[in-house]
């Protein structure tokens, strides 16, 4: 491994900011310095040439030198995962000739002014407030690097054993995977498992939960509804569609994609001939594709990546839609309870009574509108509307004590873009079909998220709480979309038959909607997935909701042209099974 270090890390505010964080924990700290330093893996010792190229993109030549003495904390990626930074510096050295570098990776060596000295435990415990533990770790040698090039074995499925009171073993399970299953489930897997005379796996379990949470199946918005004792005709989800129902004119597709589609009017578009490559303008409908979700666990969680990722969500839903659409403008929202302003409370905010695990309101205004307006920047689409309100009050009938509000935060993600009259909707798919992976490799971040948001905020363990909260990407997003944006420019030539998102629940919820769309079966190849932690269990891989991921259902005779797409935007791509005609996903 190369060590090199790089210039300042953080801005004087932002420093200022993690300093007082810092000093909270530790008072006698009273400085803090944050440089960049940089691990390199290579397969090779480098030339003169080459080191003196690869400093000067990292401008480790001109990089000031860390202040001497002083405690040292270096916080960097997770050992097992590869950040969002390192893909693209990578890609650029490899862009720039330096074939040896097998990958880099950044952190940040923070040094802490204090006049004496402090334990291990202690100095570690400082670095809570200097980092991300979703996706970073803290370490206090440089050396530590290492561990971020090491790899290690898959570690192997897991069975829940039954026994004798196999009840209590699927609710220790539900509790320790955070599945959030109720006791009606709980009680159709006991009786399914014992009908096939078997334990159920961890991954079984896993896909169970994600595929059934109410964050995927809506099962509150499609029971049946009560009021005063009378059963109503329509569920909630029948009473939203019944203006679709009595007034479906224009309405294109609505209720049974990632996102809607309404008609658009007649215009040019101008783009390249798939067959003479020459550009010309066309005549046709120019559709209109809407989409709104929200992202409020995450974002209760942790606002900046929540709400970043609640906008990325609903981007790739937008260009998943029909055989690959175009996003092209975003609005955000957020509903939150009083924010309590340090030194400008007012007289109508009594003391907060959220969950320890929840972030305050005034955290989430300060840091969530940052993190989804990042994303769709880095991305590459405007977010051109938005709004946020605060409310609480007390009503009269409720307990002493009780205040209705936004404890566990709405944030609304939302836009619109364009799909072609071709496109609106997923062909039919042949057996023989590939199934592709489009987008970034697998981590063990975003894990449990449909459960997790299908549950009370705090109601889960704090561990996975936070480990439901995925981290963005929008650099690799942009560079999938692009290959979208190739393919359903090709028109009647289009490669992709079907597109899905891959959002809660992984690949185990994106995959067996591919294959069910046509009712198909599918035969999968786990080891295929692309991931960056090698010791992924089957669970990890097939259940984690890492970001920027598409699974697509390409036609076998266009697969070359796809991968060569993929190749010239340099998206990572990887077939990871093919459609059946047996009904079948194994």
């Amino acid at each position: 491994m190369l060590l090199l270090p790089g210039a300042s890390a953080l801005s004087r505010f932002r420093i200022d900011k993690l300093l007082a964080a810092v000093r909270q924990l530790e008072p006698a700290i009273d400085g803090l310095e944050a440089h960049y330093v940089h691990f390199v893996d290579l397969a090779r010792p480098l030339a003169a040439a080459e080191r003196r190229v690869l400093e000067r993109l990292l401008e480790s030549d001109i990089a000031p030198a860390p202040p001497e003495g002083g405690l040292r904390l270096v916080v960097m990626p997770r050992p097992g995962t590869i950040s969002p930074w390192s893909s693209k510096a990578t890609d650029i050295a490899h862009g720039c000739g330096l074939e040896a570098v097998r990958r880099i990776e950044r952190g940040v060596l923070y040094t802490l002014a204090a006049p004496g000295t402090l334990g291990a435990e202690r100095l570690r415990a400082l670095g809570a407030p200097l980092h991300d533990r979703m996706t970073e770790c803290v370490a206090l040698e440089l050396a530590a690097g290492e561990e971020l090039f090491a790899s290690e074995s898959p570690r192997p499925l897991a069975s829940v054993e039954l026994g004798a009171d196999g009840r209590a073993a699927l609710v220790a399970a539900d509790a320790r995977l955070g599945l959030a299953l109720s006791a009606d489930e709980i009680d159709y897997l006991l009786d399914a498992y014992r009908v096939l005379g078997r334990d159920p796996t961890d991954v079984e379990l896993m896909m169970f939960a994600q595929a059934n949470s109410e964050h995927c199946r809506h099962k509150i918005f499609n029971a049946d509804w009560v009021v005063d004792g009378v059963a109503q005709p329509k569920s909630l989800f029948g009473m939203i569609r019944n203006t679709h129902a009595h007034h479906p004119d224009g309405v294109l597709s609505a209720y049974r994609d990632n996102a809607a589609v309404i008609a658009g009017t007649v215009a040019e578009r101008y783009a390249a001939d798939p067959v003479t490559r020459d550009y010309r303008y066309t005549a046709e409908p120019i559709d209109i594709l809407l989409k709104v979700e929200t992202h409020n666990h995450p974002t209760a969680i942790s606002p900046f990546p929540g709400a970043a990722t609640g906008s990325g969500g609903e981007i790739r839903d937008e260009g998943a839609t029909g055989r690959g659409a175009k996003p092209k403008a975003g609005l955000t929202g957020f509903s939150v309870s009083n924010l309590r302003i340090p030194g400008f409370e007012q007289p109508w905010e009594g003391p907060a009574g959220r969950s320890p695990r929840i972030a305050s309101a005034l955290e989430i205004m300060l840091d969530g509108p940052i993190g989804a307006a990042a994303f769709n920047n880095e991305f590459g689409r405007p977010g051109i509307l938005g709004y946020f309100r605060t409310y609480e009050q007390r009503v009269a009938g409720d307990p002493p004590g009780v205040v209705r509000g936004y404890h566990k935060p709405i944030m609304i993600a939302g836009g619109l873009g364009n799909v072609r009259r071709s496109h609106v909707d997923k062909a039919d798919v042949p057996p023989g079909a590939k199934i592709v992976v489009l987008g970034g490799p697998a981590m063990l971040i975003g894990l449990g998220g449909g459960a997790a948001s299908s549950v009370g905020s705090g109601a889960s363990a704090a561990d996975l709480d936070y480990a439901s909260v995925q981290r963005g990407n929008p650099e690799m997003q942009r560079r999938a979309q692009e290959v979208i944006d190739r393919c359903w420019a090709l028109g009647e030539h289009n490669p992709i038959l079907l597109i899905h998102d891959v959002g809660a629940g992984g690949l185990s919820n994106a995959v067996p909607e591919a294959v069910a769309h046509s009712n198909r079966g599918g035969r999968i190849e786990l080891r295929a997935i692309p991931t960056a932690e090698p010791g992924l269990s089957p669970l990890e891989l097939w259940c984690n909701e890492a970001q920027e991921r598409y699974v697509l259902c390409i036609e076998r005779s266009r697969l070359a042209l796809f991968e060569t797409l993929c190749a010239r935007e340099r998206c990572p791509v990887a077939v990871i099974g093919e459609i059946s005609d047996d009904g079948e996903l194994v």
